[in-house]
């Protein structure tokens, strides 16, 4: 049974919202009936998305990493839109590294997408979310808390993730904002997922590994920023959700 919610005149934008995980919180949004705006780097994906999404869907291109190309993007949306009800940030880069292998130039790109990106992102749509109501979500990852190998670039930039969400959460709840983010768990059909468990003996071991024996989907972590982004979580902010299927408990092994 999957959850159901109206969001039905909700301005939401969803940042990295064209591919993979992103995408299908953007579709379980605008399946809610909410107005959308997605973003990406490369107009290419943005406009396949917005095909997909639906009539009404905004498209944006700009590169996280550039902050007054998300400014202008969040304020283009917001000036066509209205003020935004919810906010995702989703936006990330991994890709398996030895740290003895890893350049400096890695690590920063790592860096400079999922934290520096997050940041820009969550500082860009201050000025345009609701008050009091707005919800902001970032999609974190079990890497935020659980060392890996193979993943030093990941883990530290996600830390940091978690940390500017708890932060803000601080920051800005007075004004009636909720700053909460998501772990996403094995999602199959994901290229991270691709990277990191390549092999069908892999993909085994981790199921083997989630208590609930069996990949996640895009909907399991849509449904979560759909509760999030909701009245239902009205008093929920500074929290992580995993929405994982218990791999955390377990360390979140690859293999």
């Amino acid at each position: 049974m999957q959850a159901s919610f109206d969001y039905r005149g909700c301005n939401v934008f969803v940042a990295g919202g064209t591919s993979g995980i992103n995408l299908g919180i953007a579709k379980a949004f605008a399946a809610c009936g909410a107005r959308l705006g997605v973003a990406s780097r490369k107009r290419e994906k943005v406009d396949a998305a917005v095909a997909g999404l639906g009539p009404g869907t905004l498209g944006y291109a700009f590169d996280v990493r550039d902050p007054q190309a998300v400014a202008d993007g969040l304020a283009a949306f917001a000036a066509e839109a209205g003020p935004i009800d919810v906010l995702v940030s989703g936006a990330a880069g991994n890709f398996p590294a030895a740290a003895k292998d890893l350049s400096p130039n890695g690590f920063k790109a790592v860096v400079d997408i999922d934290l520096l990106g997050t940041f820009h992102v969550m500082r860009a749509a201050y000025p345009h979310m609701r008050r009091p109501g707005g919800s902001l979500i970032n999609v974190s990852a079990p890497q935020a808390t659980i060392p890996m190998a193979m993943q030093i670039h990941v883990c530290a930039a996600k830390a940091g993730v978690d940390m500017v969400t708890r932060c803000l959460a601080i920051e800005w709840g007075p004004e009636g904002l909720r700053v909460n983010g998501v772990v996403p768990g094995p999602i199959d059909g994901t290229e991270g997922m691709a990277r990191l468990a390549p092999t069908e003996a892999m993909r085994k071991a981790i199921t083997a590994a989630v208590p609930l024996q069996r990949f996640g989907t895009p909907r399991d972590v849509a449904d979560a920023c759909l509760w999030l982004g909701s009245d239902a979580a009205a008093y929920v902010t500074g929290t992580i959700v995993f929405a994982d299927g218990g791999w955390a408990q377990r360390g979140a092994p690859i293999g």
